[in-house]
């Protein structure tokens, strides 16, 4: 599991970058369901350091509040 959660994250943190950059060119973005899928998927904290890594969906309200709720779901169900 620890291995799962170590890869989820490290792609979700990739996939934001990705996105930031791809932004920044005007290319092909990632959709933002994606990016809540990987996080609910176990990503969210990678996602979260990418957030502020890149300073990218900072302003997105969705973002700002959806990912940590995620996160803090996440722990609930751990430490459960």
């Amino acid at each position: 599991m620890i291995y799962y959660l170590i890869i989820i994250n490290i792609l979700s943190f990739i996939v934001m970058g990705i996105d930031k950059r791809n932004a920044i060119k005007n290319k092909y973005r990632v959709s933002e369901k994606s990016l809540f899928i990987l996080s609910i998927f176990g990503g969210s904290i990678g996602t979260f350091l990418a957030m502020f890594t890149f300073r990218h969906k900072i302003r997105k309200k969705a973002f700002i509040i959806g990912i940590p709720l995620i996160i803090i779901i996440q722990l609930y169900l751990l430490l459960k």
